[in-house]
């Protein structure tokens, strides 16, 4: 597939750069800064357990009342790979906990003090952690799903790809996952302004190419994208999505109206909103 598609600098900025599409983007992040706050202040959060003892390798888990075992929630953030902190996402784990769900929520190495291949090692390196080590927190690995936003559903398609029986681990980790407005082919990056941090290559890209690379896992999964993103970025979902089923899985697809990259968000803090209806769906 080609990624310019004759596109100008300026359309392929709009079509592949999130924070175009939406100029008052930082807005949606401060407006759930109280959110975040609250459930900083979870008296049960665990924070900061890591994986390296290096870079960003930690996440938070936040425990719901009562005692486990618990079905385990992982929640990847976005950030085009570049930036933000699992901190801003704490909301995310607000309605899970309400339904007995151990939330975790994952920080991993950015660019550019890492590449891509970094990234993506780190975030996995998280992954291969909580597996492991939820059942000290009272976490069941056994019921583990996990959802991701933009960047961060590209690390969830990274997981899916992975081979967890190379790394000690059952061959099919995952009872559900949720990958909503994800990038899974990291070449259209490269048009961006966004490349001077990230530094990709077409090797790197290839390395990364969630479009190309089959996925190993065959758990349930569910693709979202908000259907106010811009037309090529929605088409990175559906792609993603129609490569799954050619390899046999059967994902839902939904483009939710009147969402756009940074809004539907949102969705996790209701309990009637389809991204809470998708992980009841993945973990009754």
């Amino acid at each position: 597939m080609t990624t310019s598609d004759s596109l100008t600098p300026d359309e392929a900025e709009v079509q592949f750069n999130p924070q175009r599409s939406v100029p008052n983007s930082a807005d949606f992040g401060a407006r759930r800064a109280p959110l975040n706050q609250a459930a900083l202040a979870h008296p049960r959060r665990v924070a900061d357990l890591a994986w390296a003892p290096q870079g960003l390798n930690s996440l938070d888990l936040y425990p719901p009342e009562g005692s486990g075992p618990w079905p385990v929630h992982a929640f990847i953030h976005g950030g085009y790979w570049r930036a933000q902190d699992k901190r801003n996402f704490a909301f995310t784990a607000t309605e899970l906990n309400k339904r007995g769900i151990l939330v975790a929520v994952l920080n991993y190495d950015l660019c550019p003090a890492v590449t891509l291949d970094g990234t993506v090692a780190s975030a996995l390196g998280g992954l291969e952690w909580l597996l492991r080590h939820a059942p000290e927190h009272g976490g069941d690995p056994s019921r583990f799903t996990l959802s991701g936003h933009s960047a961060g559903a590209h690390l969830v398609a990274a997981a899916l790809a992975t081979d967890w029986a190379a790394r000690g681990l059952p061959a099919n980790p995952f009872s559900g996952a949720l990958l909503t407005s994800g990038i899974y082919n990291p070449a259209p990056a490269m048009l961006t302004t966004v490349n001077a941090d990230l530094h990709l290559t077409p090797e790197i890209a290839a390395r990364h190419d969630y479009e190309a690379l089959a996925p190993r896992c065959t758990c349930p999964c569910w693709v979202m994208v908000g259907g106010e993103e811009p037309i090529r970025w929605i088409d990175h979902s559906l792609r993603y999505a129609q490569h799954l089923r050619r390899h046999g899985l059967k994902p839902g697809v939904l483009v939710a109206p009147g969402y756009h990259h940074f809004d539907i968000l949102d969705q996790y803090l209701d309990p009637a909103s389809d991204i809470q209806r998708i992980l009841r769906l993945l973990a009754p």
